[in-house]
């Protein structure tokens, strides 16, 4: 056996060794061009879909909401009925009085003004419901970490 044909391929191969480079050939080192696959392209429909479909479930609330506000019957004007002293007089039937319409005056707002004593006793309901708020959020706070920390304690 020649050393020199393990290196370097020169000289003569021994018999066991060319049956094993045939059969060792399928495995062998072939070297390929290097192929840099292009960057794919962004596909934004369904960011586009996402979207749109928030945008259609923000405006059906807005719809269901202003539905939900308004009242169900319509505001109702109150008809007006002109008053006219008259003297009843046996010969003749009395007028009956007609039912103007449309000449309704606008509405007056009328806003209730809170009396001193009533104010004083809702700045003492506000207080004694933030009060309770707070109350309750601390308890809130307490029960959060002893469930995040359960062995500590305070």
């Amino acid at each position: 056996m020649n050393d020199d044909y393990l290196w370097d391929k020169s000289g003569e191969p021994d018999p066991e060794i060319k049956e094993l480079e045939e059969i060792l050939a399928p495995l062998r080192y072939q070297p390929k061009p290097l192929i840099i696959p292009e960057t794919p392209k962004r596909n934004y429909v369904p960011l586009l879909a996402i979207a749109a479909t928030v945008l259609i479930a923000l405006l059906a609330a807005g719809v269901w909401l202003r539905l939900r506000t308004e009242k169900a019957e319509p505001q109702q004007q109150a008809k007006s009925v002109p008053s006219v002293p008259t003297v009843p007089s046996e010969d003749k039937e009395p007028p009956t009085p007609e039912v103007a319409e449309n000449t309704a005056p606008p509405k007056k707002v009328i806003r209730k003004r809170i009396r001193k004593p009533e104010n004083k006793e809702a700045l003492a309901a506000k207080e004694q419901v933030m009060l309770a708020l707070r109350v309750a959020s601390e308890k809130l706070k307490f029960a959060q970490k002893q469930i995040k920390n359960p062995h500590k304690v305070g």
